[in-house]
């Protein structure tokens, strides 16, 4: 195993030393946008603190395809607004004459709007939702609250991949 860790560590070093680099897909956004800076979305829903994390998410998604704006220095911004989020169960197992009907799952959903504009022209606009299953715990309400926090969090990050991906195709 050490002789293992020792040789792709020797592999990766020697890629790194022959100028190997990971790079961004291209990416192809309105009028060649190559820089876009994403301010903190708005949150139209009661549940705080959903701007932050939907925010955060397009910007990690920025930077994986490199064009995630250097603090002032941007083409274009991308505004956004979660519109909307809630949760409900999916499905309930049947009652038996040993057990009774319990929850088995739990789905999130979420909707968020998106507008890339340059100056104040909109340069392509979309509106993404999504679902997101998740499990209710074990009874106990922080372990429930904290699996809905983690779907939430995937939910995020598939929104906003697929919300690039519509504004890099909108134009």
């Amino acid at each position: 195993m050490a002789r293992l860790c020792v040789a792709l560590a020797a592999v990766l070093v020697a890629g790194l030393g022959c100028g190997y680099r990971f790079v961004p897909r291209e990416t192809t956004l309105p009028e060649g946008v190559r820089s876009v800076c994403a301010p903190v979305f708005q949150n139209e829903t009661p549940e705080p603190g959903l701007e932050t994390l939907f925010t955060q998410a397009m910007r990690q998604e920025l930077l994986r395809v490199g064009t995630l704006g250097d603090g002032g220095i941007c083409e274009a911004r991308l505004e956004g607004v979660v519109t909307n989020v809630n949760s409900s169960p999916t499905i309930v197992t049947e009652p038996t004459p040993e057990t009774p009907a319990q929850l088995a799952s739990y789905r999130a959903f979420a909707e968020v709007r998106l507008r890339l504009l340059k100056g104040e022209q909109v340069l392509a606009d979309t509106s993404v939702s999504g679902t997101e299953d998740y499990l209710p715990g074990s009874g106990d309400v922080l372990e429930a609250e904290a699996n809905r926090q983690a779907a939430l969090h995937r939910l995020s990050e598939t929104l906003m991949r697929e919300a690039y991906e519509r504004l890099a195709r909108n134009w």
